[in-house]
């Protein structure tokens, strides 16, 4: 690097530093600042700053008369003219309600059949095996069959299930498949 450069460098590094200083003095610290404000301070125009005892007095001696409304809600409490008249009561006894329809049970398929169930050695659930024609389908109790079955028991005799989009419960019984002919 040239001398000329040099002190160009130099002039511009000290100009840079003029102008860096000249900004950090004109900001006031937070002590300052909070100096500048109490010395801005303009109290409140008040009269006679002394404590008024005979209205202080009255204020005690006033009582609370409710109208109704709760203080605490911002809903108003209705007019007098507004509140229902109650309905007179029936005499005698009221009918029975109609007793809710008992769902009925959900059945699988006819496409589909359980043939049998297993358990692996290692003490895992049992598993169910369910054919569709040419597939097998094995599932365990809290699987879901087709996406549409839940299964919640699989015992010897039958297995149980939930449609999940009904929630009706079904069973299904095990249908035991005659051996194929010896060759």
């Amino acid at each position: 690097m040239t001398r000329n450069r040099q002190i160009i460098l130099l002039v511009v590094l000290v100009v840079v530093a003029g102008f860096v200083w000249s900004f950090e003095t004109n900001k006031h610290t937070p002590a300052m600042q909070m100096a500048i404000s109490i010395q801005n301070y303009k109290p409140l125009a008040v009269e006679n700053p002394q404590i008024r005892w005979p209205e202080l007095e009255r204020a005690q001696k006033t009582e609370y008369k409710s109208n109704g409304r709760n203080p605490f809600s911002p809903v108003a409490p209705p007019k007098p003219g507004d509140i229902p008249k109650p309905k007179p009561k029936k005499i005698g006894p009221e009918p029975p309600l109609p007793e809710p329809p008992k769902p009925t049970e959900s059945h699988l398929p006819p496409n589909l059949k359980y043939f049998g169930y297993g358990t692996v050695p290692t003490g895992s659930p049992r598993r169910a095996f369910i054919t569709d024609g040419e597939d097998v389908y094995i599932v365990t109790e809290g699987d879901t069959l087709l996406g549409r079955y839940r299964i919640l028991k699989i015992g010897n005799a039958d297995l149980e299930f939930q449609e999940i989009s009904s929630g009706l419960p079904g069973k299904a019984p095990l249908e035991e498949q005659a051996a194929p002919p010896s060759v």
